[in-house]
């Protein structure tokens, strides 16, 4: 049986600096790093082999950045319970997007400070946080696949929270995001679902049904 005391990962980038950043920061907040590598064939195996908690790896703009999108997407197939943490430099909603699709967990910017990565990294061992949107239970079938607009798993979370009244600053702590990345998925989701602003994506919540009831809407920016 696992020690579910003892919290493990393994970290891909493909500078050496970084790995040696990120391994202490892991290890100054108590998770054992299990390997380090810039290679995504070698962080599979390392991940078949010692079935880490966490996957931390970076997504840069490059030719290798469908390598790393491609393996988050083998990584969590292999291993469902893994939590894959994406690094980047890029605060883009193309690259945001391209990585939650992927299946990661959380985006940080490279830019961040320390102990905002860290909190990431605690925040994702606990898994009612990024599962916010989803406490409720969840509409029937037909009032939400018939229209949700193209949707992601993660725009329709922060729409529900969005419509349960959370403003963006509250969502970027209960996500463990930045503000810049709730404004991107909020971008994307008024596109999607024609609105003009928040008030209106959350009328299009409750009229489908998305959230239990409809308490006070707190607007902000």
């Amino acid at each position: 049986m696992k020690d579910t005391s003892r919290r493990t990962a393994v970290v891909l980038d493909q500078y050496p600096i970084w790995l040696e950043a990120v391994q202490s920061i892991l290890e100054r907040i108590g998770v054992e790093v299990l390997g380090t590598t810039t290679d995504t064939q070698e962080v599979l195996d390392l991940i078949s082999t010692h079935h880490p908690d966490v996957l931390v790896t970076s997504i840069e703009a490059d030719d290798r950045e469908q390598d790393a999108l491609a393996c988050i997407r083998q990584a969590c197939e292999r291993q469902s319970t893994l939590k894959a943490i994406v690094l980047s430099a890029y605060d883009d909603s193309e690259h945001i997007d391209a990585a939650l699709s992927a299946g990661a967990m959380a985006y940080v910017l490279k830019t961040a400070h320390p102990d905002d990565f860290a909190a990431a990294i605690r925040q994702s061992f606990d898994h009612s946080v990024y599962m916010a949107g989803m406490q409720s239970p969840p509409p029937e079938p037909s009032e939400v696949e018939t229209d949700t607009r193209g949707l992601t798993r993660r725009e329709l979370e922060i729409l529900r929270l969005v419509a349960e009244g959370h403003s963006n600053a509250q969502l970027a702590k209960m996500l463990w995001v930045t503000e810049q990345t709730v404004k991107f998925h909020l971008s994307n989701i008024y596109r999607k679902l024609d609105v003009a602003n928040r008030t209106e994506a959350s009328h299009f919540a409750h009229v489908r049904g998305l959230v239990r009831e409809a308490p006070a809407l707190t607007v902000a920016s």
